[in-house]
């Protein structure tokens, strides 16, 4: 067994403006946890990182975020102190990331009656390490990093400002202190000094900056406003406002775009370990946000398809029509794992269809008919991928299989190695037709078939396409069962319903795909006491053997695979069911401190006061944080309909009411909307509403 273990997250602080991140200990120091660093375009540049003041640590009293991007340390430094009983002697470190690095102030104030002679000393060590041998466990990067110093002589005030700069063959980092001597040890260490006093009632303040570049990012960090609305929430429970305050302040900073279109925006997947565009991630964040607006699903689109696969390549999944999966700076390798994946990745089975149904639903919500028109090629290209490649063995229904031997096994949204398995535990074999992907292929058919209508093509091929697979759907995925029939997690390689129940029902809800009855059976299996654990619904029911509440996709939950739930539920008309849901996000929410992690512990709620980490999981994370607002627009029953100008809203009644949401967008105008107690529209305005 190895030694080298994934680094654990839950309990770090984290400043980030992607694709720049830092990781510390709650005191601001960098270096006593693995994942602990300074990144910059997934490679670490500083490993360690610590300040002491008269060769002291200070005392740490408070850490206050300043949003997604700085954080504030605040600290006693009692040694520089008299003898009274309040401390009068503190620092404030803040740290500040940006899209081409970190900036730090360290500031010593003083209610002393005399002034303060003390030295600050930066002690920090330079790494190079790529992100995956951070994720694989492995330490800093050996040898150190050649490091070269300089001078410069107009400093502050006449003081010389220093430099150091450290690279590989792309990327480059380099050390600015304003002020005091910048010195490399022997065994690589940077340490800045500066000689301060602090007047007496008085402060001083000494500061660097880590900036870094990347001659091989194909992405790159955003400083345009933000591509959406940021809504005010007013409720009887703030729980959603304070969540959806935190998320949106969250994918501000992840933020990015391409490095060859730099005017088009699209959502990072998530820190530390997916700062890049994801196809499936990045269009279910964009889809979930789109009541705010429709510029970021538009260039979500527009980005994904210039990628669109246009050849068989077997070796990065690449086929025609087929949305890809990952982008990256480089091949990603994970030591120990036997996963090569190249930098353009394609290995998923779900993307396709989900981008045509973003399309269609920002279409809905009024994504312009010109920028719709455009996209229609790319369209089509999808619906024939689903068809001819999707369906690799001309069943009627979408399967996937890794044929490289060193890409992933699994390629739906549940795509760790043991995300498909029987009731008993055991793994299913592949190829494998996932439900929910058959949900997907089926919403984008019927929907990319209104599409080409709406513009002047004939879409009846694709609803013929479709009636086949809902037939074949429901010949092959339900299972009988005391607790009422349920559909399959998916087929096998024989065809056979692998027969665990699991969240991927939820997915299938609202797509048409299931009739009234079907949609009931599989609401009353989502709200079970085996499904759902009080902080949302889990991944795995309880009485499947491989379940576990910290196993990643067999028993965790998953804040957007509840959400999409909740979604499904709202508009399948369940409302009790989606409103228990989202009360179990809710809590969960208020238990992370509003900043939603990529999946925390299925334990049940009745045996944990606050929700129980999983402790790798990214923080924040792009689809988790949207999925407040997906939230917000299934508790408002949102259903936009703009080529016939009408936004239809059909509240659920909630312990969130009353309500009052101003901000919502909908063909490109701001809507405002207010529920009484009674969760009723008591005004709207801003849009034609249709009240159901």
């Amino acid at each position: 067994m190895s030694n080298h273990l994934q680094p654990l997250i839950h309990d770090q602080s984290i400043v980030l403006k992607a694709p720049t991140q830092a990781w510390s200990a709650a005191d601001g120091s960098i270096g006593s946890s693995a994942i602990h660093g300074i990144y910059f375009s997934d490679v670490r540049l500083v490993h360690a990182a610590s300040v002491t003041v008269g060769n002291r640590d200070g005392e740490r009293i408070a850490t206050i975020p300043g949003g997604a991007e700085s954080v504030t340390i605040v600290s006693l430094q009692r040694h520089l102190d008299d003898r009274m009983p309040d401390p009068r002697v503190r620092s404030k470190h803040t740290r500040t990331a940006s899209i081409d690095g970190v900036t730090e102030s360290f500031r010593l104030e003083s209610n002393l009656d005399t002034a303060i002679a003390t030295t600050v000393v930066l002690s920090l060590r330079p790494d190079l390490a790529d992100m995956d041998h951070v994720k694989a466990g492995f330490g800093p990067r050996v040898p150190v990093p050649e490091i070269v110093l300089t001078t410069d002589a107009a400093g502050l005030e006449g003081t010389a400002d220093a430099t150091a700069t450290w690279h590989t063959e792309t990327v480059t980092a380099t050390l600015r202190i304003n002020g005091g001597t910048l010195d490399t040890l022997d065994d690589g260490e940077l340490r800045a000094t500066w000689e301060i006093t602090v007047p007496a009632r008085g402060s001083a303040t000494v500061d660097w900056t880590i900036r870094a570049s990347d001659a091989s990012a194909v992405v790159r960090g955003v400083t345009s406003p933000l591509p959406w609305s940021v809504p005010v929430v007013t409720a009887a429970d703030e729980r959603l406002s304070r969540w959806l305050s935190v998320a949106l302040d969250d994918l501000a900073a992840l933020r990015l775009s391409p490095v060859d279109h730099p005017d088009e925006v699209f959502l990072a997947a998530g820190a530390p370990w997916f700062f890049t565009l994801f196809g499936r991630d990045s269009i279910w964040a964009a889809r979930m946000m789109l009541p705010l607006g429709t510029s970021l699903a538009a260039d979500t689109l527009r980005i994904l398809a210039r990628l669109q696969g246009a050849a068989s390549i077997p070796d990065t999944a690449e086929q025609p029509g087929k949305i890809m999966h990952e982008l990256r700076r480089g091949a990603l390798s994970m030591p120990g794992e036997g996963l090569h994946l190249p930098p353009l990745y394609y290995g998923t089975v779900d993307a396709t269809p989900l981008w045509v149904c973003l399309l269609h639903d920002a279409w809905r919500w009024g994504m312009a008919d010109d920028e719709v028109r455009a996209l229609l090629p790319n369209l089509t290209a999808a619906l024939e991928w689903m068809r001819d490649f999707g369906d690799a063995d001309g069943d009627g229904l979408l399967e996937y299989v890794d044929e490289t031997g060193h890409g992933l096994a699994n390629q739906g949204w549940k795509d760790s190695g043991d995300s498909v398995q029987w009731r008993d535990g055991t793994l299913a074999d592949g190829p494998i037709a996932l439900c929910e992907v058959q949900a997907y292929a089926y919403e984008a058919a019927m929907h990319g078939a209104d599409l080409l209508d709406h513009f002047g093509q004939d879409g009846s091929e694709w609803r013929d396409w479709a009636a086949v697979l809902r037939t074949r759907f429901h010949e092959s995925f339900w299972i009988p069962s005391t607790d009422g029939a349920y559909p399959a997690i998916a087929l096998d390689a024989q065809k056979r319903p692998v027969d665990t129940v699991t969240s991927n029902l939820g997915h299938l809800l609202g797509t048409g795909l299931l009739d009234a009855d079907q949609s009931a059976r599989i609401a009353a299996h989502l709200v079970s006491p085996q499904m759902v654990s009080g902080y949302g619904l889990r991944t795995m029911s309880t009485d499947s053997a491989g379940y576990w509440p910290l196993s990643y996709h067999g028993g965790s939950v998953w804040a957007h695979d509840t959400a999409i739930a909740i979604s499904g539920l709202s508009r399948a008309g369940f409302r009790d069911e989606s409103g228990l849901l989202a009360s179990g996000l809710l809590a969960a929410a208020a238990g992370f401190d509003y900043r939603m992690p990529e999946l925390h512990s299925g334990d049940p709620a009745d045996d944990a006061s606050r929700p129980i980490p999983y402790p790798a999981a990214c923080r924040p994370q792009a689809w988790s944080a949207a999925s407040a607002v997906s939230v917000l627009a299934s508790v408002l029953g949102l259903d936009p309909d703009a080529s016939m100008g009408v936004l239809n809203v059909s509240p659920a009644a909630s312990g969130l009411c009353p309500m009052r949401v101003d901000g919502f967008r909908f063909t490109g105008n701001a809507v405002s909307i207010h529920l009484n107690a009674d969760g009723e529209v008591a005004e709207a305005t801003g849009a034609t509403i249709e009240v159901g």
